[in-house]
């Protein structure tokens, strides 16, 4: 069987990257990607259960299609991802669409269990982690249609308690893919055009491959993660640039401050969850490390290149505002390590209760007022961080992965620096500088990106040069007409 899918997306990067795969699956056996809901035979919502908002988010979208399905009932609709493995049956009982419930382990098995329930089939929960033999959906890129910037996942899963959190549940204990496949799947996205990778981890940097050399280090929190950068640093050395998410501090630790000293190849700019600047919340949070073991480790990654490079890294971070039992100086303790850190940026979140995670125990104490009041105190610190920072950028040069078009603006494109800021590029008449690394002066800082012109010597090298074939963006969330047909 074959015909016409629609992939929603909810949640992260991670959810992205697996709705990614699921229509590489999906082509390979015959589909197509349809421009609307209304005439799509597949409809699958790739969901994520981190936070309450994602859910109600699909409990809506789902809930729309419910007439479309009442008038076409042959159209197969699929609820896939974290809140599919963590509900299961219970989906197909209370939303009597739905056809399919597909757990994140299981996506691969997509095109057949469309197929059986077309054929007749029951409807089906299919939500079995693969903890024996861990399978991981790896992508095939074509050229033309192949994103500046590539995902690539190294493990699922995560060994990690921490009590807010429901990934553990929804996502399994650690998984690693062996090292030689991630590196013959970035190989792949390079040999196709990418010229940026992700590599995406629940842990990241806990990554453990046994054909790759052991820690060096007798440190508990070492593992093979920098084994892992460098490997890929020598066998990709085509690849521009290399980022990860979503680290752990625990394993920050003093083998991959070297890696960032030693290879070009990382972006200067790491993400470092911490969740809270307060020691006895982060013990509540089980986070497994003070808020003065996570400013040493982050500093040292900071500095990593001060000594060879003279340059430092930024630096961003999540945090969580009303996690219960937090108290005004529990917020101080946050809002002082947010100065003290020095964040570029930062994402915030207020505190919500997952089913099954141990922090359901300690109540939900904080009022929604207290923690609206809390997050907007943050986000003001936070702003005035970030635009400190962009404001001494001014005048300084910095190297420009540009990724396509800024919105809105004619003759401007858009891209990351290696320190990861936005920064919108002024190009000449006839010069399209998508997929190329543009050495830049910064001439203006905006709130939360800068402008910048290309030097003569990156236009020199530009002019004349093909433009690269630029893929469509596909569109994550499609709405439905006001009246279907």
């Amino acid at each position: 069987m074959s015909g016409r899918y629609v992939v929603q997306t909810f949640g992260c990067q991670m959810n992205v990257h697996d709705s990614d795969r699921m229509e590489d699956v999906l082509r390979a056996h015959g589909w197509t990607a349809s421009t609307s809901i209304e005439t799509a035979d597949l409809v699958v919502f790739n969901t994520c259960s981190v936070r309450e908002r994602a859910e109600q988010k699909l409990r809506s979208e789902a809930g729309k299609l419910a007439p479309l399905k009442a008038r076409r009932p042959e159209m197969c609709i699929a609820v896939a991802g974290c809140v599919a493995q963590q509900e299961g049956e219970k989906l197909l009982a209370r939303m009597p669409y739905i056809d399919l419930v597909i757990g994140p382990d299981n996506l691969g098995e997509l095109p057949a269990l469309v197929l059986d329930h077309a054929s007749g089939g029951p409807r089906m929960a299919r939500t079995v982690f693969d903890l024996d033999a861990p399978r991981f959906l790896a992508a095939e890129p074509r050229i033309g249609e192949t994103p500046v910037s590539a995902f690539v996942t190294t493990m699922k899963g995560c060994d990690e308690r921490c009590s807010f959190c429901i990934v553990p549940t929804t996502r399994g204990p650690e998984r690693y893919r062996p090292a030689r496949e991630i590196i013959e799947e970035i190989t792949r996205w390079v040999a196709a055009g990418a010229r940026e990778v992700t590599l995406l981890g629940q842990t990241v940097d806990s990554f453990r491959d046994p054909l790759l050399p052991p820690p060096v280090s007798d440190d508990p929190d070492e593992s093979q993660f920098p084994e892992l950068l460098r490997a890929i640093a020598r066998d990709v050395p085509n690849l521009l640039r290399l980022r990860y998410t979503s680290p752990h501090p625990r394993h920050a630790t003093a083998a991959l401050v070297r890696a960032h000293r030693d290879l070009d190849v990382l972006a200067r700019h790491v993400h470092m969850p911490v969740q809270s600047g307060s020691n006895r919340l982060l013990r509540r949070m089980i986070r497994r490390y003070t808020r003065e073991e996570y400013l040493v480790r982050t500093r040292a990654l900071v500095d990593a290149r001060k000594e060879t490079t003279g340059e430092t890294l930024t630096l961003s971070t999540d945090l969580i505002v009303g996690f219960p039992g937090e108290t005004e100086e529990d917020f101080e303790a946050t809002l002082s390590l947010v100065r003290e850190a020095g964040f570029s940026s930062l994402f915030a979140f207020k505190y919500s209760p997952r089913p099954g995670t141990p922090a359901l125990k300690l109540g939900d104490d904080v009022t929604e007022a207290e923690k609206s009041s809390r997050l907007a105190r943050l986000f003001e610190v936070s702003e005035e961080l970030g635009r400190n920072h962009l404001a001494t950028l001014v005048g300084t040069r910095a190297e420009v992965l540009v990724h396509g078009t800024s919105k809105g603006k004619n003759g401007t494109y858009e891209g990351r620096s290696e320190k990861n800021e936005i920064v919108h590029v002024d190009m000449p008449e006839g010069i399209v500088p998508i997929g190329e690394l543009v050495e830049v002066v910064i001439e203006k800082a905006y709130k939360h990106s800068v402008a910048a012109k290309p030097t003569e010597a990156a236009v020199e090298r530009l002019r004349g040069k093909a433009p690269r074939v630029v893929p469509e963006r596909r569109k994550r969330l499609l709405p439905l007409a006001k009246e279907a047909p």
